[in-house]
């Protein structure tokens, strides 16, 4: 079994044979893996290399100049996008400095408002601030007596509805009741055993059909006279 392969550290070697033959090894090594980069992944790819002693080793996929041209130029977009996300960045520390300075001052307004840290306050500025409360407060007064008018009147009209309602009900009760006497009264109830006609004759006694006056008379209230 073969032994392991001892990795070597990644420090500056110290022999400058040894570190003229690793340069060489790896720069080939470095060369060969740019190119295959370019060429598997269309990519398009300068590298450049200079020495311990100064010289210059590069490789391009294409030519040097134009990648160093579109180096270039990408570098000054990316220096301007920094410069803009910075400006950006100020701008935005500045909006939130004001901000924060705005609601401190308007948080010390209300307290001052509902009677708190008067003390540092001069005559002018308790005088200022009197006036604001009081036109405040008449804004204020005016809104809630418009308010309560609004309620008012929302109930006065509840309260037709529901007198309206109300006898609107009672005449509907009145017909109901009307309807109901009415159908009592034209119902005729008949004894059990009799026709309606001698339900009529027992209601109507018919008229005593004797000759004798006397009877008539006496019905009629009249004073009998002797036929002599």
């Amino acid at each position: 079994m073969a032994g392991k392969r001892e990795r070597i550290a990644i420090r500056r070697i110290d022999n400058l044979a040894a570190r003229q033959v690793t340069f060489s090894k790896r720069r080939r090594g470095l060369f060969k893996k740019a190119e295959e980069l370019s060429i598997l992944c269309d990519a398009e790819v300068g590298l450049v290399v200079f020495s311990a002693t100064g010289k210059l080793f590069n490789f391009a996929s294409s030519s040097m100049k134009q990648i160093i041209d579109r180096y270039d130029s990408h570098s000054k977009t990316l220096q301007k996008s920094e410069a803009s996300s910075k400006l950006q960045s100020h701008v935005n520390d500045s909006t939130c400095v004001r901000l924060r300075e705005e609601l401190a001052e308007a948080s010390l307004k209300l307290r001052q408002m509902r009677g708190e840290e008067l003390q540092r306050l001069s005559v002018q500025q308790l005088q200022e601030l009197e006036k604001t409360l009081e036109s405040g407060l008449g804004s204020v007064l005016k809104i809630k007596s418009q308010k309560i008018l609004d309620e008012i009147n929302g109930l006065e009209r509840k309260r037709m509805q529901l007198i309206e309602e109300n006898s609107r009900l009672k005449e509907q009760l009145q017909v109901a009741r009307m309807e109901m006497q009415l159908g009592a009264d034209s119902e005729v109830v008949y004894e059990e055993g009799q026709s309606s006609e001698s339900v009529t004759n027992t209601s109507y006694p018919p008229a005593d059909t004797d000759d004798g006056g006397s009877d008539t008379s006496l019905r009629l209230g009249l004073p009998l006279f002797s036929s002599k």
